[in-house]
């Protein structure tokens, strides 16, 4: 990966997380964690 991909990669991120922080309060970010949490304790089942 180049840095002028790294850093378009990092903006657009930035971005999305702005953008969820400005329109939703973070109900994107949130249901994410949520759901990579339930996606640990899958994980975790099939040890």
């Amino acid at each position: 990966m180049t840095n002028a991909i790294a850093v378009w990669l990092f903006l657009l991120i930035a971005a999305a997380l702005f953008a969820d922080y400005w329109f939703q309060d973070m109900g994107g970010l949130i249901f994410l964690g949520a759901k990579f949490g339930d996606l640990i304790e899958w994980l975790a089942f099939w040890r």
